[in-house]
């Protein structure tokens, strides 16, 4: 293949163009910012999950003080109902005075049975309540480190985002300067090589794979006329001849 010596050196700028777009590429992938949210989203859910966890209990809880007390307050006005016959004096009857008595009493050990599981139940309430507080707290302070590594991560994104639309346009311009046969054939290498397709032979050394030409390789190209496409014979890359050669 043949392209004049001005068109290959151009292909050496369509590379490094390449390169930079690779570059970006890796920078916007390699942002410190996706491991911390990656870290912050792990954590956020592992709170999220204890906080829900602690609102159950803590509805749970609640339901079970309503019932408990419900229970403390019918036994209560059972008991109220009782006293109020034994004050009544309707009662005459010994036997039925002694059961009413005992009714009353028995009433009054439920009841004090009762107001202590409500006691009990209010006190692993305000356990609850404290850990839901203490969980949505931490839930908050997560949520603002991660909305900021998300600001901090989408700004990158933009700066990045935009220079790689600069060199990218830069990139298109510079290409259709280019022969397309030439073009066809370094998008062929670079596919292959890593993303490089064309190399700089500078001080007789292939800036592809970084490998110096031997006195054979050195005196074909020296003997390739100058609009002759030269490749490298260790990487096969295109091999761009200038006046840092060393030929």
């Amino acid at each position: 293949m043949n392209a004049a010596p001005a068109d290959q050196i151009r292909l050496l700028d369509v590379q490094a163009l390449d390169v930079r777009l690779s570059q970006l590429a890796h920078k916007r992938k390699s942002l410190p910012e996706h491991a911390e949210l990656e870290s912050l989203n792990k954590d956020l859910s592992q709170l999220r999950d204890l906080l829900v966890a602690a609102q159950t209990e803590e509805s749970d809880c609640a339901r079970e003080q309503t019932k408990a007390e419900q229970d403390v307050d019918q036994v209560r006005q059972r008991s109220a109902r009782d006293q109020q016959r034994l004050d009544s004096g309707a009662i005459t009857s010994p036997k039925d005075l002694e059961n009413l008595q005992k009714e009353i009493a028995s009433l009054a050990k439920r009841q004090g049975d009762l107001e202590d599981v409500v006691l009990e139940v209010m006190e692993r309430r305000e356990s609850a309540q404290e850990r839901v507080t203490e969980l949505t707290g931490r839930v908050s302070s997560v949520q603002a480190k991660t909305d900021d590594a998300t600001g901090r991560r989408d700004a990158a994104f933009e700066e990045i985002d935009g220079d790689a639309t600069s060199v990218a346009k830069e990139r298109e311009v510079v290409a259709g300067t280019v022969p397309a046969d030439l073009m066809k054939l370094y998008e062929k290498l670079r596919g292959q090589q890593g993303g490089v397709g064309a190399a700089r032979l500078f001080q007789r050394r292939c800036e592809g794979c970084h490998i110096e030409l031997n006195i054979t390789e050195l005196n074909e190209v020296r003997a390739a006329a100058p609009d002759t496409v030269v490749r490298c014979e260790n990487c096969r890359r295109i091999l761009v001849r200038t006046p840092e050669s060393g030929l």
